[in-house]
C-alpha cells in the first residue's frame, strides 16, 4: 500500500510533508502517536511519511463485510496497517484498549485519535481518557502529532478527495511514568489526558472545546453514522 498501490498517488497529488519534529519518533520501541483529527485521511498520510509502521485500530466491520467487497475490504484496511476492534459493548470497549495496549507492548507504533471521532468544525474537542490508561498500562511515551490539510483534501461527507498540501507537525514526547500504577484513578487519567489535548491545542494551534466531539454533532444535528466514532473508547475504568 505504502509503496506500491496508494502511497505514489497520495505523494503526487497531496505533497505530504513533515514540518516539525520527525526527529521526535523514536528508531524503535513502543510509542502512542496521538493525533488531532480532522478527516478519514488522516490515518493514510501519517503513515506515508514515517519509516516504521503506525497500527490504527478501527470498526470490526471493515473486516467482517461479505462477498467481493468485504475481501477488497478487509484486504485494503489490513493492507494500511488498521486492526480489527470490536466497540459493541463495555467488554468489547476494554477489549479495544487491551489491544492497544499489546500493540505498544509490542514495540510497535499505536495511532490513535483522543477526540474519539473526526472534529465536526476544525476546531479541537475534548479528549476521551483512553489513551491515557492505554500510556499507564503500557509505560509507553505519548507523542502528539497535528495534522494540516487533510480536512481540505478530504472534507466531511465528501466522496472524492481534492488534491491539496498535507502539513505534519509531531511534538515532543510526554512522558507519564509519574503516574505508574494509577490506571484505575479517573482524576489522574482525565489529569493526563487533558495535558495531551494541551500539548495538541499547542501543536495544532486549533481552538479547544472542552465538550466531546461526538455530543457537539449530536447537538448540531448530525444522524450520519459515525465510522470512527470512539477509535478507542472510554471504558468503565475511565
Amino acid at each position: 500500500m505504502k509503496h506500491i498501490f496508494l502511497g505514489p498517488l497520495l505523494k503526487l497529488f497531496f505533497r505530504p510533508r513533515i514540518i516539525e519534529g520527525a526527529e521526535n519518533i523514536p528508531k524503535e520501541g513502543g510509542a502512542i502517536l496521538a493525533s488531532n483529527h480532522l478527516a478519514v485521511s488522516d490515518s493514510f498520510f501519517l503513515p506515508l511519511k514515517l519509516s516504521r509502521r503506525v497500527t490504527f485500530p478501527a470498526k470490526i466491520e471493515y473486516f467482517t463485510g461479505k462477498g467481493i467487497k468485504g475481501a477488497f475490504q478487509r484486504w485494503f484496511f489490513s493492507g494500511v496497517g488498521q486492526v480489527p476492534i470490536d466497540r459493541s459493548s463495555a467488554s468489547a470497549a476494554q477489549g479495544a484498549l487491551d489491544t492497544g495496549v499489546r500493540i505498544v507492548r509490542e514495540g510497535k507504533l499505536l495511532g490513535i485519535y483522543p477526540e474519539g471521532t473526526r472534529s465536526p468544525d476544525g476546531r479541537l474537542y475534548k479528549g476521551k481518557v483512553g489513551v491515557a490508561w492505554i500510556a499507564l498500562e503500557s509505560g509507553a511515551p505519548v507523542i502528539p502529532v497535528a495534522m494540516f490539510g487533510t480536512d481540505k483534501a478530504n472534507p466531511i461527507g465528501s466522496k472524492m478527495w481534492r488534491p491539496y498540501p498535507i502539513r505534519i507537525k509531531i511534538g515532543k514526547p510526554l512522558d507519564f511514568s509519574r503516574y505508574a500504577g494509577l490506571s484505575a484513578d479517573r482524576f489522574v487519567l482525565r489529569s493526563i489526558t487533558d495535558e495531551i489535548m494541551y500539548a495538541l491545542m499547542e501543536l495544532s494551534g486549533q481552538e479547544y472545546v472542552d465538550v466531546y466531539a461526538a455530543k457537539a454533532k449530536e447537538d448540531q444535528g448530525d444522524q450520519r453514522p459515525a465510522e470512527d466514532v470512539d477509535r478507542l473508547p472510554d471504558t468503565k475504568a475511565g
